[in-house]
């Protein structure tokens, strides 16, 4: 599809099936390769380099650099193990569906030699419980990437998302994206338009703006770092940063909608977005603004770092909250 819409569900969807797609097609090569030299091998695995820190949450792998071989595998260690992590994306051969067996054998038979009363826990977890043991028997592998990748843990990560993806419709399909031309809004850096948005001529958008289908944006409006999906409205001369604006949402004239980003460290080559958690010391921790669907907010009034739930009519300016 030439055009296609930018909602946050679809965003989600897009990171996944293009990581499966355009990777697993990778890796089905280095399988075949790798079943030549190895033909135990039960998994492949999808990984990065992360900067020292950064690289405690996630699962950490010791590889043999020649082979490529998985040594060791820690699922969020405590200390620092490897700057190599686990991107959660494998390919397996049918030998896998013998390993939770095992695994459920071997905490069976734990259990019967427990005489402490503790009890074993009845879930088998893939990367704590099965790549663990597959680990240094040279029936794991790993594939190391240079293509950007991400989390989504969290509706703040879409944005850092949506910037990755356009980037690289800017190298591949630059046709996709916005560009300036007489009669149209001043475009700034990657931008997406949705072929049916209505968007007056006065307005500036961008870097990293996303407008999904049928969405209306006024005289002098100000959008950059955001998502703005289908159906909504910007009234005249409102601004709109670092935020996801909902389905058929309207933010009124004069109005700003702000958030703050939650980038990784530019100065880092290495460095990944972190997956922050919602309160922090007592409060909201400050983060991108998201208005939920068919939400109103009026004009003259300031959103910033706040979560409008869904069909709210906003009254008031609004700080660091949650609007139930």
């Amino acid at each position: 599809m030439l055009h296609e819409e930018f909602s946050l569900n679809k965003l989600i969807l897009k990171m996944f099936f293009l990581s499966n797609t355009i990777y697993l097609f990778v890796l089905i090569i280095i399988f075949v390769e790798t079943v030549v030299n190895c033909f135990r091998i039960v998994s492949i695995s999808l990984s990065l380099q992360a900067n020292r820190t950064q690289s405690l949450n996630y699962g950490c792998i010791v590889e043999n650099h020649e082979t490529n071989e998985v040594l060791h595998f820690v699922e969020k260690p405590s200390t620092f193990v490897s700057d190599i992590i686990n991107c959660g994306i494998y390919l397996f051969t049918p030998d896998i569906f013998g390993q939770p067996h095992w695994v459920f054998q071997k905490n069976q038979q734990i259990q019967e030699e427990l005489t402490n009363g503790k009890q074993m826990p009845e879930v088998i977890r893939l990367e704590q419980d099965i790549f663990t043991t597959l680990a240094g028997q040279k029936k794991l592998v790993v594939y190391k990437t240079q293509h950007f990748w991400s989390q989504i843990k969290s509706a703040g990560s879409a944005i850092y998302a949506s910037r990755l993806y356009l980037k690289q419709y800017h190298q591949s399909h630059p046709e996709r994206l916005a560009t300036n031309q007489d009669g149209t809004p001043k475009i700034i850096g990657d931008v997406y338009i949705h072929p049916t948005a209505n968007i007056d001529p006065s307005a500036v958008l961008g870097p990293n703006v996303s407008i999904g289908k049928g969405v209306i944006i006024g005289g002098g409006v100000r959008v950059r770092e955001s998502i703005i999906l289908h159906g909504a409205v910007l009234q005249d001369h409102c601004c709109v940063l670092n935020s996801i604006v909902g389905w058929d949402s309207t933010v009124g004239k004069w109005a700003r909608v702000e958030g703050t980003p939650s980038d990784p460290n530019p100065n880092d080559p290495y460095a990944k977005i972190d997956s922050e958690t919602l309160f922090r010391d007592g409060g909201l921790t400050p983060s991108i603004t998201i208005l939920g669907c068919n939400v109103s907010i009026p004009s003259e009034v300031i959103i910033r770092n706040s979560i409008v739930l869904p069909h709210k009519d906003l009254n008031r300016s609004f700080q660091n909250q949650i609007i139930l």
